[in-house]
């Protein structure tokens, strides 16, 4: 496995098959927040602590007896990585921004599929991250759980057994876990509920954000749904609980396609329909209108209102069509204009010659 297969192809080996609700949740995600005994957060430690840290994962992963999702697992240090290189990484959920942006002596271990990323010295000393397709967060959590056991049984965390595992942030003291499910919602966002829905959703201990987390904006309807606390909870509680939540949101985005179908459905083929011929047509296009426009097509396809294109293309062109791939592609640096117009032409010949069943 080399560095070009991770960003090189858009999407992930575990992102092509459907999982559970699929038509609405694009990926689950659990990931675990651990720190090594004895040793300052990262944001204290000195360079040669930091590098210490690496070196002890990298001793772990030589170990015998691996976990199966561990096996051929590559661990990349950050610094041997070109800023587009570290952002399409960003742009496949495989690391955070700040891992990419502010870590010193950071690096990444990566899967072969994708499914596992475990990101050393981001704000923690480690976290593992483990994705499954649609709503599967039981699923990635018995991963990630598993995942950690074996790393616990090589390395000595910082633990309280008062308050559970350290971490730098406090609301991730206690379990260390974030689980969280991306959704699809259009048909809540056209009919205004999202508005409504979303505090609700808070006032029950969860956090809605945009595609890449805290801070990031909502691109395409896409939206991440997680836990807020840790402390003083058990681990199938926090799932449970999310699991819950994200069932009824599913309910409320399928009352609202209906309802459009029902009282819009010209109006709704318009705009579906209206995207796909500018996505098909346009020269120009930016970020933020492509993610619109595929998010309209996403709907049509999931709805029956488009046929022939497959909801994984459109799954692929959310990523490819990021700055970071658009310019690894290009094998250059583009401004944003440049960008734009590489953008549009990919969206083109996808769709032209990426159709169902070719």
């Amino acid at each position: 496995m080399s560095l070009q297969r991770f960003t090189q192809d858009a999407l992930s080996e575990w992102m092509r098959g459907k999982g559970p609700r699929s038509d609405i949740v694009i990926s689950s995600r659990v990931r675990l927040a651990r720190n090594l005994s004895g040793l300052p957060f990262p944001m204290l430690a000195t360079s040669s602590q930091s590098s210490d840290i690496v070196r002890r994962v990298e001793e772990a992963l030589r170990s015998d007896n691996r976990p199966a999702a561990l096996d051929k697992a590559e661990l990349i240090r950050m610094d041997d990585l070109s800023d587009l290189e570290k952002r399409v990484l960003v742009e496949k959920h495989l690391i955070s921004p700040h891992l990419a942006e502010e870590s010193r002596h950071g690096a990444v271990v990566l899967s072969p599929n994708e499914a596992v990323s475990i990101m050393i010295n981001e704000e923690d000393h480690i976290r593992i991250q483990c994705l499954f397709p649609g709503l599967q967060p039981q699923e990635a959590w018995k991963l990630a759980d598993e995942l950690d056991d074996w790393f616990e049984r090589r390395l000595t965390y910082a633990f309280s057994e008062t308050t559970g595992y350290l971490t730098s942030c406090p609301t991730n003291v206690g379990t260390g876990i974030r689980a969280s499910v991306m959704v699809h919602l259009p048909a809540l966002a056209m009919t205004q509920q999202i508005n409504r829905l979303f505090p609700a959703i808070t006032q029950v201990g969860l956090a809605v954000r945009g595609i890449y987390g805290e801070g990031s904006e909502a691109l395409g309807n896409l939206y991440q749904v997680s836990n807020q606390v840790t402390l003083g909870q058990r681990e199938e509680d926090i799932i449970e609980k999310l699991t819950g939540v994200v069932r009824q949101m599913i309910q409320h985005e399928h009352s609202a396609r209906s309802r459009l179908r029902e009282i819009s459905l010209t109006k709704l083929e318009d705009r579906v329909h209206r995207s796909y011929g500018i996505l098909s047509h346009a020269r120009v296009l930016s970020s933020k209108e492509a993610m619109e426009r595929l998010s309209d097509v996403r709907l049509g396809i999931d709805m029956g209102l488009i046929s022939g294109v497959s909801a994984n293309v459109m799954n692929e062109l959310m990523v490819l069509t990021q700055p970071g791939f658009l310019q690894t592609r290009a094998k250059q640096r583009l401004d944003a204009e440049e960008r734009d117009i590489r953008r549009a032409g990919m969206i083109r010949e996808y769709l032209s010659m990426k159709r169902e069943g070719q």
